[in-house]
Protein backbone atom coordinates (compact mmCIF):
# COMPACT_ATOMS: atom_id res chain seq x y z
CA UNK A 1 0.00 0.00 0.00
CA UNK A 2 2.79 2.44 0.85
CA UNK A 3 4.40 1.53 -2.46
CA UNK A 4 1.19 2.37 -4.32
CA UNK A 5 1.03 5.76 -2.57
CA UNK A 6 4.66 6.44 -3.44
CA UNK A 7 4.08 5.49 -7.09
CA UNK A 8 1.03 7.76 -7.21
CA UNK A 9 3.03 10.63 -5.75
CA UNK A 10 5.85 10.05 -8.25
CA UNK A 11 3.36 10.16 -11.13
CA UNK A 12 1.87 13.44 -9.83
CA UNK A 13 5.31 15.00 -9.40
CA UNK A 14 6.40 13.87 -12.87
CA UNK A 15 3.22 15.38 -14.37
CA UNK A 16 3.88 18.62 -12.49
CA UNK A 17 7.50 18.65 -13.67
CA UNK A 18 6.34 18.06 -17.25
CA UNK A 19 4.19 21.20 -17.10
CA UNK A 20 7.19 23.38 -16.20
CA UNK A 21 9.11 25.14 -18.99
CA UNK A 22 12.52 23.59 -19.75
CA UNK A 23 14.26 26.96 -19.31
CA UNK A 24 13.41 29.86 -17.04
CA UNK A 25 14.90 33.35 -17.42
CA UNK A 26 17.24 34.12 -14.53
CA UNK A 27 15.27 37.23 -13.59
CA UNK A 28 12.13 35.09 -13.17
CA UNK A 29 13.90 32.37 -11.20
CA UNK A 30 15.27 34.77 -8.58
CA UNK A 31 12.42 37.26 -8.18
CA UNK A 32 13.21 39.83 -5.54
CA UNK A 33 16.80 38.63 -5.18
CA UNK A 34 19.89 40.26 -6.60
CA UNK A 35 21.55 38.37 -9.42
CA UNK A 36 25.23 37.77 -8.68
CA UNK A 37 27.39 38.04 -11.78
CA UNK A 38 31.15 37.89 -12.07
CA UNK A 39 32.61 41.16 -13.21
CA UNK A 40 34.14 41.10 -16.67
CA UNK A 41 37.60 41.74 -15.23
CA UNK A 42 37.33 38.92 -12.71
CA UNK A 43 36.12 36.50 -15.35
CA UNK A 44 38.93 37.57 -17.68
CA UNK A 45 41.53 37.05 -14.94
CA UNK A 46 40.08 33.62 -14.14
CA UNK A 47 40.27 32.62 -17.80
CA UNK A 48 43.87 33.89 -18.08
CA UNK A 49 44.89 31.83 -15.03
CA UNK A 50 43.25 28.72 -16.50
CA UNK A 51 45.14 29.25 -19.77
CA UNK A 52 48.45 29.71 -17.93
CA UNK A 53 47.86 26.52 -15.92
CA UNK A 54 47.03 24.57 -19.08
CA UNK A 55 50.14 25.92 -20.86
CA UNK A 56 52.33 25.02 -17.87
CA UNK A 57 50.89 21.51 -17.82
CA UNK A 58 51.52 21.20 -21.58
CA UNK A 59 55.14 22.36 -21.17
CA UNK A 60 55.74 19.79 -18.41
CA UNK A 61 54.21 17.04 -20.58
CA UNK A 62 56.67 17.97 -23.33
CA UNK A 63 59.57 17.71 -20.86
CA UNK A 64 58.64 14.11 -19.98
CA UNK A 65 57.80 13.10 -23.58
CA UNK A 66 61.27 11.64 -24.38
CA UNK A 67 61.20 9.53 -21.22
CA UNK A 68 57.59 8.33 -21.08
CA UNK A 69 56.34 5.91 -23.74
CA UNK A 70 52.66 6.44 -22.89
CA UNK A 71 52.86 10.24 -22.77
CA UNK A 72 50.09 10.67 -25.35
CA UNK A 73 47.71 8.56 -23.26
CA UNK A 74 48.82 9.37 -19.73
CA UNK A 75 51.04 12.47 -19.90
CA UNK A 76 48.57 14.97 -18.47
CA UNK A 77 47.44 12.51 -15.80
CA UNK A 78 51.08 11.94 -14.83
CA UNK A 79 51.72 15.68 -14.50
CA UNK A 80 48.54 16.16 -12.48
CA UNK A 81 49.59 13.33 -10.13
CA UNK A 82 53.05 14.89 -9.76
CA UNK A 83 51.60 18.33 -8.99
CA UNK A 84 49.28 16.86 -6.36
CA UNK A 85 52.05 14.77 -4.78
CA UNK A 86 53.18 15.53 -1.25
CA UNK A 87 56.51 17.26 -0.81
CA UNK A 88 58.88 18.60 1.80
CA UNK A 89 60.04 22.19 1.34
CA UNK A 90 63.30 23.19 2.96
CA UNK A 91 64.80 26.66 2.56
CA UNK A 92 68.58 26.91 2.85
CA UNK A 93 70.83 29.92 2.49
CA UNK A 94 70.80 29.84 -1.32
CA UNK A 95 68.25 27.17 -2.30
CA UNK A 96 64.64 26.23 -1.81
CA UNK A 97 64.70 22.43 -1.78
CA UNK A 98 61.49 20.73 -2.86
CA UNK A 99 61.61 16.99 -2.18
CA UNK A 100 58.69 15.10 -3.69
CA UNK A 101 57.38 11.77 -2.43
CA UNK A 102 57.72 8.83 -4.84
CA UNK A 103 54.74 8.17 -7.10
CA UNK A 104 52.60 5.03 -7.18
CA UNK A 105 55.02 2.98 -9.28
CA UNK A 106 58.81 2.90 -9.66
CA UNK A 107 58.76 3.79 -13.38
CA UNK A 108 56.63 6.89 -12.69
CA UNK A 109 58.98 7.89 -9.87
CA UNK A 110 61.95 7.55 -12.25
CA UNK A 111 60.21 9.78 -14.80
CA UNK A 112 59.49 12.28 -12.02
CA UNK A 113 63.21 12.24 -11.12
CA UNK A 114 64.09 13.05 -14.74
CA UNK A 115 61.54 15.87 -14.73
CA UNK A 116 63.14 17.22 -11.54
CA UNK A 117 66.57 17.13 -13.19
CA UNK A 118 65.23 19.03 -16.22
CA UNK A 119 63.60 21.63 -13.98
CA UNK A 120 66.82 22.02 -11.97
CA UNK A 121 68.69 22.84 -15.20
CA UNK A 122 66.53 25.97 -15.57
CA UNK A 123 67.98 27.38 -12.31
CA UNK A 124 64.67 29.08 -11.58
CA UNK A 125 64.63 31.39 -8.55
CA UNK A 126 61.67 31.35 -6.21
CA UNK A 127 59.67 34.50 -7.03
CA UNK A 128 60.62 37.47 -4.89
CA UNK A 129 63.80 35.83 -3.55
CA UNK A 130 67.26 34.81 -4.64
CA UNK A 131 66.62 31.20 -3.62
CA UNK A 132 67.16 28.78 -6.48
CA UNK A 133 64.51 26.08 -6.56
CA UNK A 134 66.00 22.58 -6.39
CA UNK A 135 63.72 19.60 -7.05
CA UNK A 136 64.27 15.97 -6.09
CA UNK A 137 62.35 12.78 -5.33
CA UNK A 138 62.75 10.90 -2.07
CA UNK A 139 64.53 7.64 -2.79
CA UNK A 140 62.58 4.51 -1.91
CA UNK A 141 65.64 2.39 -1.18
Amino acid sequence: MAIDKAKGRIEKLEARRGSLPPRVPLADARKGQEVVKLSTERKHLTNVLKMIAYQMESDLVELVRPHYKRVDDEGRTFIQMALQDTADIEPTEDELRITLAPLSSPHRSRILEVLCQDLNKTKTPFPGTRLQMRYSVTSTS
